[in-house]
């Protein structure tokens, strides 16, 4: 039997050719002992729902396991999951000593293949693991966007603007895995070249609950070119102490305006003083 994914990355002529170790078929199932299968190391999944596993494990254990697990033989007595995890953490938890599973001889390319792709079929990846995944296809397999797209029969558009986002700061990648903010909130981020700036909006969009369209806004004004500031005082005359005074709060009001906040200011050199005048508006 070729494996779906044999024929999706040219291995089937491969698969064919090999003769299989002796002691088991393809198709025989075993039953193996839970404690000595090992993860998949190659899993893009990082986040699993314990609630699905549970109403998963109570499936399992009113109906018996209905497919196989499928992993490859480490050595003599341990072995590797190639499919099924979500099954083999349900049978954990259900305290099985042993699991049904077909054993396959695989190499650690076309392993990781299977977790990647079997993953992505189920579409419950969240958007980083997805990418995450492409961009493991495409180093395992040397392939371009474009034809990756094809043997998966997916836009090579999508592919890109998932790969997009792994270039995000760590911060942001953490909130599309916790889905903290959606990928479009993502995608917007992406506009802005300031890692910095990336993470102050990630934080509004965060703290102030931003829909995509107040997000776009909000970079929008901080990619807009920058309007002739307004005349301001010289400060010719007054001693160091009152410069960097100045000079700091002006900083301080272009940050609070990078982050997307219509902060007005005006400055007026009186004959006693310096006076700065600050307008924050109420609305988002």
């Amino acid at each position: 039997m070729v494996h779906p994914f044999n024929r999706i990355f040219g291995m089937g002529e491969k698969a064919n050719t090999e003769q299989e170790e002796p002691g088991y078929s393809t198709d025989e199932v075993f039953q193996l002992e839970v404690g000595k299968i090992e993860p998949n190391r190659f899993q893009p999944r990082t986040i699993f729902n314990e609630e699905k596993i549970k109403e998963l494990a109570q499936t399992i254990n009113t109906h018996g396991m209905i497919q196989p697990i499928v992993v490859r033989q480490l050595d003599e007595e341990n072995f590797e999951l190639i499919a099924g995890e979500r099954r083999w953490r349900a049978v954990q938890s259900l305290g099985w000593e042993k699991v049904p599973a077909i054993i396959r001889e695989m190499s650690d390319t076309e392993t990781a293949s299977v977790a990647l792709i079997e993953n992505l079929q189920r579409e419950e990846l969240t958007v980083i693991e997805e990418a995450l995944a492409y961009a493991k296809l495409l180093e395992l397999h040397s392939l371009t966007q474009e034809a990756l797209a094809q043997r998966l029969g997916k836009n090579q558009s999508t592919i890109a603007n998932k790969l997009r986002l792994l270039k995000l700061p760590e911060e942001v990648q953490t909130a599309l895995l916790n889905k903290s903010i959606t990928e479009r909130h993502a995608r917007a981020l992406i506009k802005l070249k300031d890692v910095e700036k990336q993470i102050l909006i990630l934080q509004a969009i965060i703290e102030n609950d931003l829909n995509v369209k107040q997000t776009e806004e909000r970079i929008a004004k901080i990619n807009e070119p920058k309007e002739e500031k307004r005349k301001r005082p010289k400060l010719k005359g007054v001693n160091k102490d009152i410069r960097i005074a100045m000079n700091t709060i002006r900083q301080s009001l272009n940050m609070v305006s990078d982050t997307g906040v219509e902060v007005e200011s005006d400055e007026k050199e009186m004959d006693d003083y310096y006076q700065i005048t600050i307008k924050i508006p109420k609305k988002k």
